[in-house]
């Protein structure tokens, strides 16, 4: 009796600290790039990749879960698929509507019923999801399609690695975060040029930037739209829309 209880506080005391610290990074994430104006998402994106290879790492030193031998191979293939497929969502929300957007993402799933339907033989059953707000374009829809079809064999090979190594989802994400994030810091500053007509290289990091130290009450200024990403010093000619993330 004792250990069930004690498994139950453990499991809501995990699933407390990822909401907590799930919001934590949107509203740092938003305060970065509405009011220090950091709005290079795929950079920051490896850095967040980083600091949980870090974290996980220290986990590991502290015995919170075991080390599992991977093929080094499997591993670095995995993580820099899903370091493309980061960025590859990061440019189709740069080149496409809100609307599209969220259309990409929901077509994952199907997308990832239909790949494993077809060739592990699983079964699903079938649901609706509706979207509106969409504008069409070529380049954005490439993209879109490259974006699903990279994430729907990421989260296949995430399966597959899982029950081949037996190993948890904390296990592969310590062993491929690093390689993600390498992928992402080669790719990123190429990215974020294309989306944003702005060199990451030349941005001035102020202690506030690099800490993440927000003015008071960042949220409410993002929330209410007292400061849009769109009042950012964004050349003209860019194709991202910075307000894109305000309105999702």
């Amino acid at each position: 009796m004792n250990e069930s209880k004690g498994f139950q506080l453990g499991t809501i005391g995990a699933l407390t600290l990822s909401v907590v610290s799930s919001v934590s990074i949107v509203i740092c994430n938003k305060a970065l790039m509405s009011n220090l104006h950091f709005i290079f998402a795929t950079t920051l994106t490896s850095w967040h990749l980083l600091v949980t290879f870090c974290s996980l790492h220290a986990a590991l030193s502290m015995k919170f879960f075991e080390h599992k031998p991977i093929e080094l191979q499997t591993v670095i293939g995995f993580g820099i698929l899903n370091g493309i497929s980061i960025g590859l969502l990061n440019l189709s929300l740069g080149f496409n509507s809100v609307g599209f957007y969220q259309m990409t993402k929901l077509a994952i799933i199907p997308c990832t019923v239909l790949l494993e339907t077809l060739f592990l033989s699983k079964t699903f059953r079938c649901g609706i999801a509706t979207v509106t707000d969409l504008q069409l374009n070529i380049l954005g829809s490439f993209l879109s399609l490259l974006a699903v079809v990279t994430t729907c064999v990421a989260q296949i090979m995430t399966n597959t690695i899982q029950k081949r190594y037996k190993i948890s989802s904390t296990q592969l994400l310590y062993q491929s975060c690093l390689y993600q994030a390498v992928t992402l810091l080669i790719s990123g500053p190429f990215l974020d040029r294309l989306l944003t007509n702005q060199n990451v290289f030349s941005f001035e990091y102020t202690p506030r930037v690099v800490l993440k130290e927000a003015e008071s009450d960042p949220l409410l200024h993002v929330e209410t739209g007292t400061m849009t990403l769109n009042e950012l010093p964004v050349s003209k000619g860019t194709v991202w829309d910075a307000n894109k993330d305000l309105r999702a």
